[in-house]
């Protein structure tokens, strides 16, 4: 029988992120990805023009006709979100699936800035959800917000970036990945295994290159391979090799950002995993 994975994300129809590229992932690494969408766009964000249909008003009514199907979720995999009423149906859902292994991407900003559609209350709230998860994937700039840090335009030391796994994880997440940290020409994805008591560390030479959805494919990723039993440190270096050949791949070609990578190319690198 195979894993089921509630993906709890929105989808766009051009741009490879969010749901667009957690069903294709999580399909390739042969567990069954159930999406729960939280609104459907005809192109991700970063486009200059998009059409916009919200779904906070009928993600209840979803979540119960599961529920009355008697549905059980092995994994909870929440993404962006994109209001508190969200964050709050998101806190409900993983209430009514308490055996379910719960992996949130904290998305509220990057390169050390909040994003614009978010304010510190909202921000407050992700934070409240983090503490429901079992493992939280931040960034630099969003593990500083969870833990109350500055962050440091000029990096932070290995020790410091332990401390601040460490700190994430006092939050609950048993397991924390903080990832896209940019060290010596190299990006770098640290985890922390509490249970374990346990820091890897895993980087790959960074090509200054940035496209958008990166994040999504890398969750995704360790979201099934975490499900299928793999440890936690083999499930980061596979994402981040993976993420680093469709980055190189995709570089080769004259592409907008917003369009992604071209991960379509190494699917078959996930189905043998």
């Amino acid at each position: 029988m195979l894993k089921k994975i509630a993906a709890i994300n929105d989808l766009s129809g051009l741009g490879r992120c969010s749901l667009a590229v957690a069903l294709p992932i999580l399909s390739s690494l042969k567990v069954q990805c159930c999406p729960f969408p939280t609104a459907i766009l005809s192109s991700q964000t970063g486009y200059p023009e998009y059409t916009f249909l919200d779904l906070t008003s009928h993600m209840n009514d979803y979540s119960c006709v599961w529920k009355t199907l008697g549905l059980n979720f092995d994994c909870i995999y929440s993404g962006f979100l994109g209001s508190k009423d969200q964050v709050n149906i998101v806190c409900d859902f993983i209430s009514k699936n308490s055996n379910s292994f719960v992996v949130v991407d904290p998305v509220m900003g990057d390169c050390g800035s909040i994003y614009p559609v978010f304010d510190k209350e909202m921000c407050l709230k992700i934070k409240e959800l983090v503490k429901l998860s079992n493992l939280a994937t931040p960034n630099l700039t969003e593990a500083c917000f969870l833990t109350n840090r500055d962050y440091n335009e000029n990096g932070f030391n290995e020790n410091e970036l332990m401390d601040i796994a460490r700190e994430v994880s006092l939050l609950g997440p048993s397991k924390v990945v903080i990832t896209g940290i940019i060290q010596d020409k190299n990006i770098l994805n640290l985890s922390y295994d509490r249970d374990l008591d346990k820091f890897s560390s895993y980087s790959v030479k960074y090509n200054n290159c940035s496209y958008s959805g990166t994040g999504d494919i890398f969750t995704s990723i360790l979201c099934g391979l975490l499900n299928k039993g793999y440890y936690l440190d083999f499930s980061v270096k596979e994402a981040t090799n993976f993420i680093y050949k469709a980055i190189n791949y995709t570089s080769e070609f004259v592409t907008d950002r917003n369009e992604g990578v071209m991960f379509e190319m190494f699917l078959s690198d996930l189905t043998c995993l």
